[in-house]
């Protein structure tokens, strides 16, 4: 993939740099701040495959990164965007994970020391797919209040509430008590009740952003 990459951090840069090469990827771009990453963007000949931002860089070193990503989304709608982090910007993550054309993902930085892991979610990104980190997903559910989702019963709320954080069905039956079949039946009764039909791709990542959506 060609990959515009952007962290004000000149080693961090350099070094996932490196990694995506290795991986075998072509850094079209770097960028060292918010201002930078857009410019940088806007004078690429040709769009890259994905972009990789940090989220707090100059100039303000909030949520910089987010807001360019966004910015970025605006101007070209379906560009892969791949937000890294060491913790989770409340106000415009949720912006950027429920945009309507997906091909988004925000991970904490931790998750790139997983080679493997990181490799799925840069391809899943930019096939389309949305990649959010588990720990992402927990602190969006503790920071907002719970929003209505009158079609869903409370056993599936605890049950959506458990896939967003990640859990397999499995890990779903175990947590809550209960067979591996009521997992099922419950997953799909809440796909029911969210208005997914089974020939919508990604359903469970779908519920997922209804679910963070709706609180």
């Amino acid at each position: 993939m060609r990959i515009l990459l952007a962290d004000d951090a000149a080693l961090l840069r350099e070094a996932l740099g490196a990694l995506l090469e290795r991986l075998g990827h072509e850094i079209v771009a770097t960028a060292h701040d918010a201002p930078d990453l857009i410019a940088r963007y806007r004078s690429l000949e040709t769009a890259p495959d994905l972009v990789i931002t940090d989220v707090r860089m100059p100039p303000t070193r909030t949520d910089d990164g987010l807001r360019a990503a966004l910015d970025i989304r605006a101007m070209s709608p379906g560009q892969p965007i791949l937000a890294l982090s060491q913790y989770v910007a409340d106000r415009y993550a949720r912006d950027l994970l429920t945009l309507p054309e997906g091909a988004v993902g925000y991970l904490l930085k931790e998750r790139v020391n997983r080679v493997a892991d990181f490799r799925q979610a840069l391809e899943t990104v930019a096939d389309g797919g949305t990649v959010i980190d588990a720990e992402v997903t927990r602190h969006l559910l503790r920071q907002e209040r719970p929003g209505p989702l009158e079609s869903l019963t409370a056993r599936e709320r605890e049950v959506l509430a458990l896939m967003a954080e990640g859990a397999a069905n499995r890990e779903i039956a175990t947590k809550l008590f209960i067979s591996d079949a009521a997992v099922r039946k419950h997953i799909g009764n809440i796909f029911a009740g969210l208005g997914l039909q089974p020939a919508d791709e990604n359903r469970r990542v779908r519920a997922i952003l209804t679910f963070l959506h709706a609180r």
